[in-house]
């Protein structure tokens, strides 16, 4: 009798097996958005051996067919054309499965640390500037679609993560990382097509969680990875190396996206110039994972705030001048400045808006060939220095420098003896160089622009782009007192 029973449920296993639906991530749902004009990935698992077809409902379509492996795996890749929707997409291995509303534009993947993280409807004590007019507007019918991965912490890579693609609804819209939502509806509105964004953030990690074992281990051989061997694992494993990667961007490769926004790096602000090497690391892995090392990289520059009540420490100003450095390292990059917009005591600024704007800025000229000027903050180039002053000159600079016509602060100088002293400055005449003086600094050698952690920039350019904190020199600080 218990053979019997035994048998039954086998049977009826391996029936419901047979019946059950091809299984794939949990990336591809309802309203999901895909990469228009593409050969965008589909993968999953079937029974081994199984003939996997894939048919898309827009003109002209063809259905894909593939065959799983002795595993059952199976990928395929599906032509996209341009712009539109909504349409369906039948996958099938003998059981179809049905994906509904599914439209065909730009994705982007956008990623991070707390200030990616901060939503819409913004945190405890922490408006995001804009964000309930963007709630109460959010609109069913404009195509931007938003999945967010819920937090994982993982071991080893994960084959699949929980997530789940929605639509531009104004619950949506208030738990959607707003940095990310603003930058994709600016998006939006200039190309005017759909957009989908996917996001996996976690606030307090640094850039080493979201970087592979393989990758950390070879070019940053120190790292400590052994709690990648325990089980269980310490307490807190967000903040150690692999495990984001493991748990929250492992399984959406190879999802098909255009490029990604980053905005990360508070956590690292004691890594100084290693910081640099990190990121280019970090996306030269991204970019081998996507098969793509072309695939458009855009982050922001962590915003002035005085860390641990030091205002005048240097910390972030390092991680941020590691930052502006590895766009010397990185191909097909951009930065957004911040600059201007941190907050001394909130380490999460409510000007989202504006950093969506400023990264949409980059994407549009860099990526979509738009003709914008000032989409890049200029950047220093080199000085001169003269008897009693010094001028600086500016690269990626072409709609010139303000604020004109009056002096400003910010800067500081200093002679050989390393001291620094508040320096007065000018846009001279052009708008492309500045000219500075302080009368304490006869013989100058050195020149600092808002180079502390909290600092705020006045400097921008003709689009209203601040200049990022740097330094002409390398030498230890001396403030005077």
């Amino acid at each position: 009798m218990k053979r019997w029973i035994l048998l039954s449920l086998a049977f009826l296993c391996g029936a419901y097996f047979l019946q059950a639906e091809v299984w794939m991530p949990s990336v591809f749902s309802d309203n999901m958005v895909l990469q228009q004009q593409s050969d965008v990935a589909f993968w999953g698992k079937a029974q081994a051996g199984a003939k996997v077809s894939i048919r898309p409902s827009w003109k002209g379509a063809k259905t894909v067919s593939v065959q799983a492996d002795a595993e059952g795996k199976w990928s395929a890749r599906i032509q996209t054309p341009g712009a539109g929707g909504p349409y369906t997409i039948v996958v099938s291995d003998g059981k179809k499965r049905t994906f509904s509303n599914v439209l065909v534009g730009e994705v982007w993947f956008c990623s991070g640390q707390s200030n990616m993280e901060m939503p819409v409807k913004g945190l405890k004590g922490q408006p995001v500037e804009g964000g309930f007019d963007a709630i109460l507007g959010a609109e069913k019918q404009l195509p931007l679609r938003m999945c967010t991965v819920k937090k994982c912490v993982s071991a080893t890579p994960k084959d699949d993560c929980d997530a789940l693609w929605l639509e531009n609804e104004a619950d949506v819209v208030a738990n959607t990382s707003a940095a990310a939502y603003f930058f994709a509806r600016d998006i939006q509105k200039a190309l005017g097509v759909p957009v989908g964004i996917l996001i996996a953030d976690w606030g307090g990690t640094g850039i080493e969680p979201w970087m592979s074992r393989e990758v950390l281990s070879r070019d940053f051989p120190t790292t400590d990875l052994s709690h990648l061997d325990m089980d269980p694992m310490p307490k807190l494993p967000q903040y150690k190396g692999a495990t984001l990667y493991n748990g929250m961007v492992h399984p959406l490769i190879p999802y098909t996206v255009k490029g990604w926004i980053w905005y990360q790096g508070e956590s690292n602000r004691g890594d100084g110039m290693k910081y640099a090497s990190l990121q280019a690391s970090y996306v030269a892995m991204m970019r081998e994972l996507w098969q793509n090392e072309k695939m458009p990289f855009y982050f922001v520059q962590i915003a002035p705030y005085a860390f641990r009540a030091e205002p005048e420490g240097e910390t972030a100003a390092l991680l941020m001048e590691a930052q502006e450095k590895s766009l010397d390292m990185i191909p097909y990059c951009g930065m957004a400045t911040t600059a201007d917009i941190g907050e001394e005591w909130c380490i999460h600024p409510r000007k989202k808006q504006e950093v969506g704007r400023r990264l949409a800025l980059l994407a549009l000229k860099k990526t979509y060939g738009k003709a914008l000027q000032g989409a890049a903050a200029p950047r220093y180039d080199r000085m001169e220095v003269f008897p009693n002053r010094v001028v600086l000159y500016f690269k990626d600079n072409d709609c010139g420098l303000g604020p004109v016509n009056q002096n400003f602060e910010g800067f500081e100088m200093a002679g050989e003896d390393r001291v620094f002293y508040p320096a007065k400055a000018r846009v001279m005449r052009g708008y492309d160089t500045i000219e500075l003086t302080c009368p304490e600094v006869p013989v100058p050698a050195s020149i600092r622009y808002i180079f502390h952690n909290y600092a705020p920039g006045v400097l921008k350019n003709g689009s209203g782009i601040p200049v990022g904190p740097f330094r002409t020199d390398t030498w230890p600080e001396k403030s005077k007192e």
